[in-house]
């Protein structure tokens, strides 16, 4: 989960979580996505996850610049509503590559192949 410890260390010196004294609720949800990163493979991390990002869009819109799309795409469910169709379709692109190599028992990178898929090369 390098994605989301790299965003948790962004957030951390955005304000108003690099603030001194930063306001409860600021302080909580810093917390909560530190713990998130920590509970990878634990029953309610996908549901944990999906709260935090949607979070994130609702009351912390200036975090989403260095929010990666990839995270929304990965926790899925409500936060798929802050993805276009053609992202959504891309992303499934990417999973059923994967997949195809799991299969074929292939290597599979998946830096290079969304850099594919997304047009990045």
């Amino acid at each position: 989960m390098r994605l989301l410890e790299n965003l948790v260390a962004l957030i951390k010196v955005q304000p108003p979580f690099s603030d001194e004294f930063p306001a409860e609720e600021d302080a909580s949800f810093v917390e909560n996505i530190t713990l998130l990163t920590q509970q990878h493979g634990e029953t309610n991390f996908l549901a944990d996850g999906q709260q935090l990002i949607c979070k994130i869009v609702a009351s912390y819109p200036h975090l989403m610049p260095v929010l990666p799309r990839d995270l929304l795409w990965f926790f899925g469910g409500d936060c798929l509503h802050y993805m276009p169709d053609e992202e959504i379709q891309k992303f499934q692109q990417l999973d059923e590559r994967r997949q195809e190599a799991i299969e074929n028992d292939a290597v599979f990178n998946y830096e290079d192949e969304r850099a594919r898929i997304f047009s990045l090369h």
